[in-house]
């Protein structure tokens, strides 16, 4: 394999919105920065920047603002099999002729009818999982806001039966239609040399619920460079960063907190966002406020201001960016026990675990901080260093040229055979 690669990054989205986005952009920053040759590949969006080649990447589309039935149904058929994608994916391979294509989220917008190309071409082939896809037809293993894998073993059809997407049974149909096609009838992403998932949870509950591909572990990482560490604050504060939605759990994390004498300030916004502040309103809590999205430095200095961070999820986390970016803050997580928020955060050492979804608990565990939050610093310092040593983006380049380069012998092997 080439010391120097020429690569290219696909996420349908290439501005920061998302971990799947994110990642996908640091990765290219990582792989830039070691002399690699990059290209992205995706969706048009007017948030994206200026890209090399973007006139070859699809159109922005917005499934949540389709209406007609005409317009449903082709958005559908795209879904299952976008022939746009698939001839501008080719063009743009004809010209950059990479070495390796790096997949990350492209279901529904962009389609997996680019894999029959890429493997057409013998490019070697690694897909980054960011959720559950694989096995679950709206990726987030969830039913009603509620744990779900009865999907297991390719049995998608529950997907339509309970309604999965968003309530809607015509969309949840579709989904149901993607699986099926996808995984049963063309076996498309068979063509994926090596999967990546930056959870060992994710790994091990994809192939137990029935997925064969070869996938390794490969955690998300952070350049602790761009993040100077807070171990002082100045008020009895404790922050939530993330999306207010109810997998999210930050109800539980609300009712949590509101006996206790500690400020909460919630950061991000989502569909709950005008339910929880009417609960605040209506319930008098004067201990929780909401600050709305916030990036960059001023997510930063919230962060570092605050003595740590609470992550209350009520889903199957993968690989949380958000608690690794506290830690590079200096920053320890209270973190619910579930998905793989529990690789990360280590009981006493970079914070605490409750079991999720109990408020009574995750009152303890927070009152447990408070009470000993003269080891807050150290747990802290513990943070940043495992940031820092085991979550840097050094350790994350060498372990990803590792896992192309063996993308790279088996795509070669396949050829020969």
């Amino acid at each position: 394999m080439v010391n120097k690669m020429k690569i290219l990054l696909i996420n349908k989205f290439l501005y920061p919105k998302g971990g799947d986005a994110i990642s996908t952009l640091t990765t290219g920053k990582i792989l830039a920065a070691h002399g690699h040759e990059v290209f992205f590949w995706g969706m048009n969006h007017s948030n994206n920047p200026d890209y090399p080649f973007q006139d070859y990447f699809v159109p922005q589309i917005d499934y949540g603002t389709i209406s007609g039935l005409r317009s449903k149904t082709i958005s559908a058929l795209n879904i299952l099999y976008s022939f746009e994608a698939r001839k501008k994916i080719t063009a743009l391979l004809k010209r950059i002729e990479p070495d390796i294509v790096h997949l990350n989220n492209f279901a529904h917008q962009i389609s997996p009818s680019v894999l029959d190309v890429i493997k057409k071409q013998n490019i070697p082939t690694v897909m980054t999982m960011h959720d559950y896809k694989m096995v679950c037809p709206t990726y987030s293993m969830l039913a009603q806001g509620k744990i779900c894998e009865k999907c297991s073993k390719g049995h998608y059809y529950h997907c339509g039966i309970n309604k999965c997407n968003k309530g809607n049974l015509f969309k949840s149909i579709v989904n149901v239609c993607e699986m099926y096609l996808h995984h049963k009838m063309l076996h498309i992403y068979d063509k994926i040399d090596i999967y990546i998932s930056p959870s060992c949870f994710l790994k091990n509950k994809v192939q137990e619920m029935g997925f064969k591909g070869e996938a390794v572990h490969l955690s998300n990482c952070v350049d602790v460079g761009d993040f100077q560490p807070a171990y002082k604050w100045k008020d009895d504060l404790i922050v939530y960063v993330g999306r207010l939605s109810q997998e999210k759990g930050v109800e539980t994390l609300i009712n949590a907190v509101k006996d206790i004498d500690v400020k909460l300030k919630i950061i991000g916004d989502g569909p709950l966002k005008d339910e929880l502040r009417k609960k605040v309103q209506f319930e008098k809590i004067r201990n929780v406020g909401f600050a709305g999205y916030k990036t960059g430095m001023d997510l930063h200095n919230d962060i570092k201001n605050a003595m740590f961070m609470v992550i209350p999820s009520e889903c199957y986390e993968n690989n949380p960016r958000t608690v690794i970016e506290a830690f590079a803050l200096g920053k320890p997580v209270v973190g619910a026990r579930i998905g793989g928020i529990s690789e990360l955060v280590k009981d006493w050492e970079t914070g605490i675990n409750y079991t999720s979804g109990d408020v009574a608990d995750l009152k303890d565990k927070i009152g447990l901080m408070l009470k000993y939050k003269a080891r807050i610093p150290e747990m802290g310092k513990n943070a940043r260093k495992f940031a820092a040593q085991e979550l840097n983006a050094e350790v994350h380049y060498r372990q990803l040229i590792e896992i192309y380069s063996k993308a790279y012998l088996k795509a070669k092997s396949f050829k020969m055979n």
